[in-house]
């Protein structure tokens, strides 16, 4: 009863629960390493049978205290060194981890993982439990001859070594879930394996390393893991609060090997050799073209569409001989039929049966009822577009504004250019074209497309406000600009060489880099901005 009430004893005791819980998580971790070598059903047998068994092995090891206090004493010599019991259980427990540590390393940053349709190869039961056991008598044994230098109790000893590993039982299976949902920590681990092998075995030739020493490298290794984890979780959640569309159109444009994002793929090395060399199976064409249809569902049809201004259309008020020309001038397939205002179509007709009516005198109207025209508005989506077109079985269909009124025009050309690129017809002039050391374009171009060609990504309005290079123009200057005038975004220059009375007709587009003369930029609203 009077050790009971004895303070120094209660001290000496939770001193060495909270020693063998500090020096045990390390034998945790390396034991959640061991368990993942086995079957799933098989890993918390394997966790309680180690250290159930690894406790008795202490009690053991604490009742012949008396020959482990003897461990100092030298029993041979070589060169200038002189061994001890416990100098020789130092180098050979530090071997182990060295070995150890050194092929689980090789093991997860060499091996490949295995092919589909492929069994795992897993550790034997037994093996797993034994290594557990030498694990666990490498790590214990300076605890407990600290244990036996710090009381003088037996039954203290043990008491403090069971609660140690009951706490360590409990505290094995989360702490298993955690070690392996984050493969990083298991490499960290691994290399402070390494660590105290090496100062085992320098330990056990007589070349004391302060413990201080170890203890801050590990913690500082500790230190940058966390923040390692949180930067990790951090990114995981923006990018799960990305749609899933793009989320998965970055995917498989990143395996496929999109230019830009290839080439910094090669300079990180975040794909392995055999994703990377499937990547430069495909071309550049298809690569654009699949990021294409993936992001098809993203773009508005305002970005697709023929705007309202470029609309070729028949007019019913027109005698047969100008619609003749007309339709001979223009050689359009397809027209929308109007009575006398763009905003009013009652039929969309193509130019064959319009001449074929138009030689046999027959009149015009009588074209109305099989040709009833597709409209849709302009915020449909261009897959439920193209599902428009399939049902009303079409190939142009309308769009208008909650006001009815007409916008653009959208066929399965257009659908078509959006995925593969411009198809010019043979009348039609080119969008942009090399001039010296940039580039002429149509203010018509649309931006995506001349985002795509510049390699850029600050053009296109998120809103959809405007989808061409004039209307970007006209956004940016805030008015109607007069020839000369520029618009500078970084590293781009925009000079307004043509307009067609209000409408920019044609823009020169040059690098910065590439500039003699740079224009003084005023500040704004926008990156820079000058006018000449």
């Amino acid at each position: 009863m009077e050790l009971l009430l004895d303070p120094h004893i209660w001290i000496g005791l939770f001193t060495l629960i909270i020693l063998e819980i500090v020096l045990g998580i390390d034998n945790l971790v390396f034991i959640a390493i061991l368990v993942k070598k086995l079957p799933q059903h098989q890993r918390d047998k394997a966790r309680v049978i180690g250290l159930s068994l690894a406790l008795l092995m202490r009690l053991g090891l604490l009742t012949v205290v008396s020959w482990l206090v003897t461990l100092n004493r030298p029993l041979f010599s070589l060169a200038d060194f002189s061994f001890s019991g416990r100098d020789l259980i130092l180098i050979s427990g530090g071997l182990f981890l060295l070995f150890k540590a050194t092929s689980e390393l090789h093991e997860r940053l060499e091996s490949k993982e295995p092919e589909i349709g492929q069994k795992v190869a897993y550790a034997s039961f037994g093996i797993v439990v034994t290594q557990i056991l030498v694990l666990d008598a490498v790590f214990s044994i300076d605890s407990i001859i600290t244990a036996v230098g710090m009381v003088d109790e037996l039954w203290v000893m043990m008491t403090a070594v069971v609660v140690a590993m009951t706490v360590m039982l409990l505290a094995s299976k989360p702490l298993t879930r955690f070690v392996n949902a984050h493969p990083t920590v298991v490499v960290l681990c691994l290399s402070f394996l390494l660590m105290i092998g090496f100062s085992l075995v320098a330990e056990g030739f007589g070349f004391h390393i302060p413990k201080g020493y170890l203890y801050a490298a590990i913690g500082f290794s500790i230190m940058i893991e966390f923040f390692n984890q949180l930067g990790q979780r951090r990114f995981e959640q923006r990018e799960a609060r990305k749609p899933l569309r793009d989320r998965t159109a970055n995917a498989i444009f990143k395996l496929m090997g999109g230019k830009k994002q290839f080439e910094e793929i090669e300079e990180d090395e975040e794909l392995p050799e055999d994703e990377r060399a499937l990547s430069k199976c495909f071309g550049e064409d298809e690569r654009n073209m699949v990021g294409e249809v993936l992001t098809l569902a993203e773009r508005s049809i305002k970005s697709i569409m023929t705007p309202r201004a470029e609309i070729s259309w028949v007019n019913l008020s027109h005698s047969p001989e100008q619609i003749k020309q007309q339709l001979l001038s223009d050689s359009f397939s397809q027209y929308p039929l109007c009575d006398g205002d763009i905003d009013k179509v009652v039929a969309l007709v193509s130019a064959k049966e319009l001449l074929a009516v138009i030689e046999q005198q027959r009149p015009l109207q009588s074209l109305r009822p099989g040709h009833k025209p597709v409209i849709v508005p302009k915020s449909i989506s261009v897959f439920r577009l193209l599902e428009e077109l399939k049902r009303a079985k079409d190939d142009m269909a309308l769009v208008t504004d909650e006001f009815g009124a007409l916008l653009g025009l959208v066929t399965g050309h257009d659908i078509l250019e959006a995925i593969v690129g411009e198809l010019p017809q043979e009348d039609e002039a080119e969008e942009i074209r090399i001039d010296g050391d940039g580039w002429r374009a149509r203010g018509s171009i649309n931006l995506h497309q001349l985002e795509k060609l510049l390699g850029c990504d600050e053009l296109e309005s998120h809103n959809h406000e405007y989808v061409t290079l004039a209307g970007m123009l006209l956004a940016r200057f805030g008015r109607i600009p007069e020839a000369g005038c520029v618009l500078t975004i970084e590293p781009w220059r925009f000079e307004v060489t043509a307009m067609n009375q209000h409408q920019i007709a044609e823009v020169k587009i040059s690098h910065l880099e590439q500039q003699t003369d740079n224009s003084p930029a005023s500040e704004g609203p926008y990156p820079t901005l000058a006018e000449t």
